[in-house]
């Protein structure tokens, strides 16, 4: 809830800090926040958004940080990271170059996944990045700023928080979390830490809102070993699970039920090969050494010998469920009575795609298991309760929701004032607003930075605009119309019949008395113009996508991509 009446009182500037979300609000991804103390600049993760139908084409979307850009005159001094999502890491190879190679502060697995993705940009420097200790006591000291980590639970170890100490006071930041006491490769939180953090005053809880709108607590991944022990134990034939390449936890209870029920685990996925392998040299995957087994061996053992670990749950089109299930993986055919277990819950817009995909493994005789059956999946983000005990270990004297589209921050809003946070000291921000935070209080300005979408497409970055995306969700709906047209250079009359050639809009052959129709519509266009005596390309050009783009509109009640194409002669 914003504040936006000034106080008649002076405060000293140096007492001034200011927050600054350039994504991660109003959206799932994109997570980057500033935190500044005069031109002193901590950045918090660094952050992709993958696309949605509104971006076809598009790979990835990156924080825009026009912000810094235009401002040389402020100092980075680090990256501080929470995880090793690539919601909150993705970004790094694109935007780091243009920051000048800040130093990076991750703990060793985030590390670890970061140096592993920049392998594939080595054009770029080497990075710096240094070592964070989880629950580390000894303050990192950067500038103005105080930070000590807070070990947090989420789908991935070493998930941690920041509390921040600055001129304003102390922040508390707490994305991507919720609290299970029984974790699966990993250690439950530690309250008593985060009491005793906060125990000489909170000024500001930034929090996670993912989860706001489901009621208790989240579900422990004990829960979930316990429903995937009793499909292992039911399973007659080949095991097939799918799930985030990232959820190390999934994948060391998916080891750990082979190993029990005397299976053979097959990894395939590169994503995941190597963030299990990283989590193998760290400590947090565990496994005897004859576990794993190369694709190419399965032949030798029966199918009820066998567990096949794989990224695919979304339905993506290159991963190696997908491949299965259109049977275009070169060693993993569906056999009858092969279980597929789809551990992850469907990311929103992802449903049509998840469905195709089920009903294809269906058809071909595989059983499948979903989370909407059975308990087989638990999200990283904390529910209500998790996030109250969040604010009641804290208590904060100022809230600021983050991590969620902005009708969830709006309902962690409301549950914070339940436990008493005056309105007036709760703050719903938008990407891009500048939130002023002081000892006595907290302004939700109404000045912005940049934030449009920053658009990854191949080897381009930034250089797809809106005007791009418009024209390519032209050609996905109605497709294109293009126009061949001979000029003779001198008169500007047709030389001979314009040419017309139709992709995704109608079938040619089908609708000949449609394009001879706008064959005379071409020519008269251009016989017009040339008695006229205009003969300028850009005008005839312009005249042509306007006027038959109007014309097969009302013949079709669609309006495809118009190309001319004019060719002097």
């Amino acid at each position: 809830m914003r504040n936006p009446k000034k106080t008649s009182f002076k405060t000293k500037p140096q007492e001034l800090v200011k927050i600054i979300p350039l994504g991660g609000l109003e959206e799932i991804g994109r997570n980057m926040t500033l935190v500044e103390y005069q031109n002193q600049v901590l950045i918090i993760d660094m952050g992709l958004q993958f696309p949605d139908e509104n971006t076809p084409g598009i790979d990835f979307i990156i924080p825009n940080i026009e912000y810094l850009k235009i401002h040389p005159e402020k100092k980075i001094l680090g990256i501080l990271i929470t995880h090793a999502h690539y919601d909150h890491i993705g970004a790094i190879p694109y935007l780091i170059s243009q920051l000048n190679y800040p130093t990076i502060y991750a703990t060793p697995l985030a590390k670890a996944i970061i140096l592993k993705r920049q392998e594939d940009f080595l054009y770029l420097k080497k990075l710096d990045i240094e070592n964070l200790e989880i629950d580390q006591d000894k303050p990192l000291i950067l500038g103005a700023f105080k930070i000590r980590t807070f070990h947090l639970n989420h789908n991935i170890p070493e998930t941690i928080g920041f509390a921040i100490e600055t001129p304003a006071g102390k922040i508390i930041y707490a994305t991507d979390y919720k609290f299970d006491f029984q974790p699966i490769a990993d250690i439950p939180a530690d309250l008593n830490r985060i009491a005793e953090i906060s125990s000489d005053g909170t000024t500001l809880l930034l929090s996670d809102s993912t989860n706001v709108e489901m009621t208790g607590h989240s579900l422990s991944e004990t829960m979930i070993m316990e429903n995937l022990d009793t499909i292992f134990a039911k399973a007659k034939g080949r095991i097939i699970m799918a799930t985030f390449a990232s959820l190390i936890s999934r994948l060391q209870q998916a080891i750990t039920l082979s190993e029990k029920y005397k299976r053979k685990v097959i990894i395939e996925g590169f994503t995941m090969k190597t963030n299990l392998l990283i989590a193998q040299r760290l400590g947090y995957i565990q496994a005897a050494k004859d576990t794993f087994l190369g694709i190419k061996e399965m032949a030798r053992l029966n199918p009820n010998q066998i567990t096949v670990l794989c990224t695919g749950a979304q339905g993506e089109s290159e991963a190696t469920l997908m491949k299965i299930a259109n049977k275009e993986h070169k060693n993993l055919k569906i056999q009858k009575g092969d279980t597929i277990i789809f551990s992850s819950s469907i990311v929103p817009g992802n449903e049509i795609t998840v469905q195709s995909l089920k009903d294809s493994l269906a058809k071909q005789g595989a059983i499948i298991y979903h989370y909407k059956m059975l308990d087989i999946h638990a999200s990283g983000h904390g529910y209500q309760e998790d996030l109250k005990m969040m604010i009641s270990l804290t208590k904060p004297n100022f809230f600021m929701p983050i991590h969620g589209h902005y009708s969830k921050l709006k309902s962690h809003a409301q549950l914070a004032e339940s436990l008493n946070i005056p309105p007036s000291n709760i703050i719903t921000a938008t990407n891009g607003q500048i939130i002023e935070l002081y000892k006595d209080r907290i302004i939700a300005t109404e000045k912005f930075v940049p934030t449009n979408y920053v658009m990854v497409d191949g080897l381009g970055v930034g250089d797809i605009s809106e005007i791009v995306l418009r024209d390519r969700q032209i050609l996905a709906q109605d497709g294109i119309f293009v126009i061949i047209a001979p000029v003779d250079k001198r008169t500007g009359f047709l030389i001979k019949e314009a040419e017309v050639v139709s992709r995704g809009f109608v079938y040619m052959k089908e609708s000949k008395d449609l394009i001879n129709e706008t064959k005379k519509q071409i020519q008269n266009i251009v016989s017009h113009l040339a008695k006229e005596q205009i003969i300028n390309d850009t005008y005839l050009r312009n005249t042509l996508k306007e006027e038959i783009g109007m014309f097969l509109f009302k013949k079709t009640k669609r309006r495809p991509m118009v190309l001319p194409i004019i060719i002097r002669v």
